[in-house]
């Protein structure tokens, strides 16, 4: 279970006590000791493992929304070195993609329903094309990110955004940073995804469909 630590004395009662537990941790875990890699394309592609997290200590009756964002882990662009399977800095980093915030479709909703089961991001996707007009996460290829986790509670005052700061928690899960590539440059990275990844099935029976 993550929380902000101890910077939440100033937070509203509705977000103090919440808490998210990264789901499938274990398979994070597995690809980030691997170093995670997470494909990006024009049209946009899913996140796999897919961002999902578990909340508690949240109002039951209280209006909540959910989002994500993704902000670099530094000012670095990296080239993979087959030779070493190895990632290396290789510059500076390209001018940041346009920041976008990814709402959780169900936001906004109670607190009772986003306990009750499991929050998966599984609509999200990233793309590497800065003219994107989906509403997709755009992110530079070659670049390392860090995917954040926000909940966010509806003020119902009048004067609310006075409060902002108070009204969300954010969280962050070390384990699932990733660089996004526009293909997979660690052979054991897709091997990792084609073993774990349901969708990936077509590829594990030597189907040519994907």
């Amino acid at each position: 279970w993550a929380g902000e630590g101890p910077g939440d004395s100033g937070k509203n009662r509705h977000v103090c006590h919440a808490a998210a537990r990264l789901e499938m941790g274990s398979l994070w875990e597995e690809f980030n000791r691997l170093g995670t890699e997470m494909i990006v394309t024009k049209a946009g592609r899913r996140m796999f493992p897919t961002f999902q997290v578990k909340l508690s200590g949240l109002d039951p009756l209280a209006d909540y929304v959910l989002l994500m964002d993704f902000i670099p882990l530094d000012d670095k662009r990296y080239r993979y070195a087959f030779h070493s399977s190895s990632w290396l800095a290789a510059g500076r980093a390209e001018p940041a993609a346009p920041g976008r915030v990814h709402f959780h479709p169900d936001s906004p909703a109670k607190g009772a329903q986003w306990m009750r089961q499991i929050v998966s991001f599984d609509k999200l996707k990233l793309t590497n094309n800065l003219l994107d007009d989906n509403g997709h996460i755009i992110l530079n290829s070659m670049h390392r990110y860090q995917p954040r986790f926000h909940v966010v509670f509806v003020d119902p005052r009048r004067d609310s955004e006075r409060f902002a700061h108070q009204n969300f928690k954010s969280f962050s899960f070390p384990e699932t940073q990733f660089m996004a590539v526009t293909a997979y440059q660690n052979h054991r990275i897709t091997q990792l995804k084609i073993a774990s990844n349901p969708f990936a099935k077509g590829f594990r029976d030597g189907d040519p469909e994907p």
